[in-house]
């Protein structure tokens, strides 16, 4: 009997509001098959991959290996790569690597459909090769203390082109270098099967540009704690489920439950983001940052970048790669109904969407459309001790995007006066954008508690919104600085 012929999706036992958007939620990943796309949701892996990255690619691509291997400026075994010579973009234009497009259509899977595992591994794999070769340019002014970018390569040649367009096509995703599918989520491996993803020092990447082989390098680091973070949010997608379906048939017993489940998730997700400072040195991120830059919104690539023969010869403008395409927070968001600003920024935002796997985006949206059909935030703010929960729960996103302003300060704001990110948004702007709408809810929240309740509520809850209101001040005055000084 073939092993796939119990991967049909099971009615989900509690997210019963989510089934058309997540069918196999409440499925056990271990038989579902590789022709899904990696980042189906389920109740076990959260927006992990449903099975662990494939390391290696089918044998057709072993001159994309052979290639991708020979890439970084610092190889698996110590020694100096391509890119440490700035050699890279010279090997590929000497014909290095053939245009193995017509070899991705024959890759199968035991059901005899498309195996979409080794279809994300090619795409993670000529993400990297692309980026490195537009971007090599860039990172050689970086390295030898040029100013400016300067220009990237404006041309990307068909044997990287073609195969990077059709699997992007497949996984209907940007044809580009993708947080998920290419440089954190599946770009991950285990030294011991045995621990697996449970401790962070068993975690290894599989591609790297600059030093991200070395487990004890900043690029590795800057990699494998989001993975570490991410490892986490099958609590905050069952939780999410349960939430919703709680409010649906207003259980206050069963939406208490779920609040516990996602408020201890979010903990332990913040604790591992917190790692973040020791595992990957803020003085290492520019180097490897050069590489995963995009083209939209950027002075690399002023005028766009032309894939050789796709796209009928016109220039594309795709958004590089960002923590901000995780799928966690845009969760909350959703399930929330966090109110964002009509703004340039919030479109930017909006914009970002399309950057996430394609289950991913559905489940998001789901979410999305079932809080705002429910009344999530209206129901939570009938009762005192719901509203607690709601708020602490916002206190979470509010303090998850804080840190993540702070990365930007130090990691990057400090050190680079470029403007943009690399996903293309305003570096100084846009996460203030976000940070400022959590802030003013939850200041909206509280405010609408009666009085005579708030002496009841535990006194750490009326600390909490002090706190977030007196870094709401803090923020506001130092993004104007920051503004004022770059004259934006």
């Amino acid at each position: 009997m073939s092993p796939y012929l119990t991967a049909e999706p099971l009615a989900p036992a509690v997210s019963t509001c989510l089934v058309n958007v997540a069918p196999y939620l409440e499925s056990d990943p271990g038989v579902l098959p590789d022709s899904l796309d990696p980042f189906t949701i389920t109740a076990t892996t959260g927006f992990m991959p449903l099975h662990p990255p494939l390391v290696q690619l089918p044998a057709a691509f072993d001159p994309v290996v052979s290639v991708v291997e020979d890439m970084p400026v610092q190889k698996l075994d110590g020694t100096p790569g391509l890119l440490a010579t700035y050699q890279f973009g010279h090997a590929i234009d000497a014909g290095t690597l053939p245009n193995l497009t017509p070899e991705i259509a024959k890759l199968t899977a035991p059901d005899g459909k498309l195996d979409l595992a080794k279809v994300t591994a090619l795409f993670r794999d000529y993400s990297f090769l692309s980026s490195a070769y537009l971007l090599e340019p860039c990172y050689e002014r970086w390295d030898k203390d040029l100013e400016g970018y300067g220009l990237g390569r404006q041309v990307l040649p068909a044997c990287l082109a073609g195969p990077l367009v059709k699997t992007a096509g497949i996984l209907d995703i940007p044809p580009f270098m993708a947080y998920a599918a290419a440089y954190s989520l599946y770009n991950y491996r285990v030294e011991d099967p045995a621990v697996g993803t449970d401790k962070y020092s068993n975690l290894r990447t599989i591609r790297a540009f600059q030093h991200g082989l070395d487990p004890a390098s900043s690029e590795a680091g800057f990699i494998l704690t989001h993975v570490d973070m991410v490892k986490h949010s099958a609590g905050l997608v069952g939780g999410s489920a349960q939430l919703l379906d709680a409010v649906r048939v207003e259980d206050k017993g069963n939406v208490l439950e779920a609040f516990a489940l996602l408020l201890d998730t979010m903990q332990v997700i913040e604790q591992s983001m917190e790692t973040m400072w020791s595992n990957s040195k803020p003085k290492d991120y520019l180097g490897y940052r050069t590489f995963i830059f995009g083209i939209t919104n950027q002075s690399m690539f002023p005028n766009g970048v032309i894939y050789e023969g796709e796209n009928d010869g016109k220039p594309m403008f795709v958004r590089g790669e960002s923590g901000a395409n995780d799928s966690m927070i845009p969760l909350l968001d959703g399930l929330l109904q966090v109110p964002m600003p009509a703004n340039p920024l919030t479109e930017t935002l909006k914009d970002f969407r399309s950057y996430r796997p394609k289950p991913h985006r559905d489940f998001l949206a789901g979410v999305r459309q079932e809080a705002d059909a429910l009344g999530v935030r209206e129901f939570c703010c009938k009762d005192v001790d719901v509203a607690v929960c709601y708020l602490k729960l916002l206190d979470h996103v509010r303090s998850f995007r804080w840190r993540h302003w702070m990365f930007a300060r130090e990691y990057i704001i400090k050190r680079s006066e470029h403007p943009t990110a690399t996903g293309g948004s305003p570096i100084i702007r846009w996460l203030p954008n976000q940070l400022f709408a959590v802030m003013d809810l939850m200041s909206t929240v509280w405010e609408g508690i009666d009085e005579a309740e708030k002496q009841h509520v535990d006194k750490d809850v009326a600390e909490m919104m002090a706190c977030a209101l007196d870094q709401r001040q803090k923020l506001q005055k130092e993004v104007a600085r920051w503004c004022q000084e770059r004259a934006l």
